[in-house]
């Protein structure tokens, strides 16, 4: 019988984190982070981190466990969010699985095996070295002789993944197409109870994503950006790419008021809301919470409160 879990899921400023840390309270449970932002150190205005008030004396988990410079990725999360969640099971306690990258937590659901790769190989180095000699169709064509399936689905110009498919082939003997196949098959790690959050009215939450950029402005956003730069964070680095950073890396590096960035922010950020909803409606076992234009905290707990019951989470 596979392990209960909570999760709690929603597009950007819906409420998650505060409903996960008061839901913890109630059920006796920790609470694991599913944000591919919030893992990393020094980054914690512009991922709206939860500060230890947000916490309520809740322990979380998989926060700050990378370094910005560090390109962190789905297959390490899983590989170090999977031992937290089956800990918290074997003392007695409820995962409350709480975030919005929704890549993050189906395969921590599912406990997804990832193709085994040292990440500092030889292999991949001699893969990058023979894209910048040789240039990158040369390993296209390689890909499409060994792994036509990854070919297909992995653009042209994709230099990463194209290398990633060849070092899977090359060091394993199996396609990454067979280690996925292969991988779907298995049942899932975790019985998830999934509740999602969002606003009836669409305006309601694109005036909250707007009211938090105001607020990490107001805590400074820009000089935590400010800050990563002069450390030596490449522009270009993953942790850079996480929205709040780039449009404010960019007003910085290109002379710009700090204040176009952060309407640059406000965009990407409803842009990303509007993903994120996508990818949780494909789960037609979530149970919804909407929320009116002002917030009923108290009814959104009574909600999960008694869904987590009825399905013997407490």
């Amino acid at each position: 019988m596979k392990p209960n879990i909570l999760v709690i899921c929603g597009p950007t400023a819906s409420g998650k984190t505060a409903l996960a840390a008061e839901l913890a309270l109630r059920l006796g449970g920790e609470v694991v982070s599913a944000d591919s932002m919030q893992v990393y150190r020094g980054m914690d205005i512009g991922t709206a981190k939860p500060t230890a008030g947000e916490k309520r004396g809740v322990p979380h988990h998989m926060l700050d466990v990378a370094s910005p410079a560090e390109n962190y990725s789905v297959a390490r999360y899983v590989s170090e969010a999977v031992p937290i969640v089956d800990d918290i099971l074997a003392r007695g306690k409820l995962p409350i699985v709480a975030g919005g990258t929704g890549l993050y937590i189906d395969h921590l659901v599912a406990g997804r095996q990832f193709a085994p790769f040292e990440a500092d190989s030889g292999l991949r180095r001699s893969l990058q070295a023979r894209a910048e000699a040789e240039g990158l169709p040369a390993l296209r064509a390689q890909l499409e002789r060994a792994d036509p399936e990854a070919a297909a689905r992995i653009h042209p110009n994709d230099e990463k993944r194209t290398i990633r498919a060849l070092e899977v082939w090359l060091s394993t003997g199996k396609t990454i197409t067979q280690h996925d196949r292969e991988s779907r098959a298995l049942p899932d790690r975790y019985a998830p109870l999934t509740i999602a959050l969002n606003f009836r009215d669409r305006a309601a939450l694109w005036d909250r994503i707007g009211r938090r950029v105001d607020g990490m402005m107001a805590q400074g956003l820009e000089g935590e950006v400010r800050g990563l730069l002069a450390a030596g964070i490449p522009r270009d680095c993953t942790a850079m790419q996480a929205i709040g950073y780039k449009e404010m890396a960019a007003a910085i590096l290109e002379g710009r008021p700090a204040a176009e960035g952060a309407e640059e922010v406000k965009l990407r950020s409803r842009q990303y809301a509007k993903r994120q909803l996508t990818w949780f409606r494909r789960n037609r076992a979530a149970h919804w919470f909407e929320w009116d234009e002002i917030p009923n905290f108290s009814d959104a707990l009574d909600f999960s409160t008694k869904l987590a019951r009825e399905c013997g989470l407490q």
